[in-house]
């Protein structure tokens, strides 16, 4: 009998807001030690949502310098000013619907739901999906690929509510006992409550998988600059979406074409609009085994870390 294949999990974190003069939209205010955007990423990443999507505006560069290193795409909102979440999201969606089966859709202000939420969620196997706690919904929210053609082409009012309410069919709830899916930065008092427990919770082995000869030429920025650059045929375009100069992009390409001895990329001159840049056939195979190698050794680091660190 055939394996019957996991569905592919992509996040999506809108923080591209307005800050507030309480500070309750802002991704970078600190929780314990680490800012709410990066303990929100760490959650993902705990059961293994990829890719993930950072949606940004006010304070990007900030935002993006925080990230760099934990293997997320951003997207700027550059009208964050005069739009609302939903254009934010909208953004987003558009993105990653094409790259994954199920979306796990959160505001920023809202960071302290577990990983064992988030997984619940994910094995459901329902379009539409959000968690309450004690009778009460919160946050993330759990989406279908399949709608979001129909959440994109919504123009009315209440935002993603709205949206959601438009869609046609049930929203599952999922009663949970985890109390962070309701508290968001306005109850910073709650939140500082919590904050063992999560941390508990988002206790994991984090590892960071490189390839090397007598220096490193391929990492997991090495592998989201592919990635795009075969999604977006465009080196500039990859660049804006993982904080990465152009020069550097491609000192990056260049090393590791020399290293693994073939090209990986291959520029097509275009008219007017210019050329584009795609992988190569033996490129897109390298990148592909790559993506398999990598999770073959994260998922043995995470059993090995439970059999034997679990705290």
């Amino acid at each position: 009998m055939k394996e019957k294949k996991a569905k592919v999990t992509g996040g999506l974190i809108v923080a591209a807001g307005k800050l507030s003069e309480k500070g309750a939209s802002n991704p970078l205010l600190k929780i314990g030690s680490i800012s709410v955007v990066k303990r929100i990423v760490l959650t993902f990443q705990q059961v293994g949502i990829s890719p993930i999507v950072v949606i940004t505006g006010c304070r990007a560069e900030e935002i993006e310098h925080e990230l760099a290193d934990y293997g997320v795409i951003f997207l700027r909102n550059e009208q964050y000013e005069n739009s609302q979440m939903f254009d934010s999201a909208k953004i987003g969606l558009q993105f990653l619907q094409s790259k994954c089966d199920q979306i796990i859709f959160n505001p920023v202000n809202i960071p302290m739901f577990t990983p064992e939420t988030i997984q619940k969620m994910m094995e459901c196997g329902k379009d539409l999906i959000s968690p309450s706690y004690r009778g009460k919904s919160g946050h993330p929210l759990l989406l279908s690929a399949d709608l979001i053609p129909k959440i994109l082409t919504y123009t009315g009012n209440g935002g993603m509510r709205g949206a959601i309410q438009n869609l046609g069919i049930e929203r599952q709830w999922l009663d949970i006992e985890d109390e962070g899916v309701l508290h968001d930065l306005d109850d910073i008092d709650r939140l500082d409550y919590l904050i063992k427990r999560h941390n508990q919770h988002i206790l994991h082995p984090f590892v960071r998988i490189s390839i090397e000869k007598e220096s490193l030429f391929f990492n997991s920025r090495t592998k989201l600059l592919l990635l795009l650059i075969q999604d977006t045929h465009s080196v500039s375009s990859a660049c804006k979406h993982i904080a990465l100069s152009y020069s550097k992009a491609w000192n990056m390409l260049n090393q590791l074409e020399k290293e693994l001895g073939y090209a990986v990329v291959e520029r097509k001159h275009g008219g007017s609009r210019g050329g584009k840049t795609y992988l190569t056939e033996e490129g897109a195979a390298f990148l592909e085994k790559f993506q398999q190698f990598e999770e073959n050794v994260r998922q043995y680091a995470r059993d090995e870390f439970n059999r034997l660190l679990l705290l």
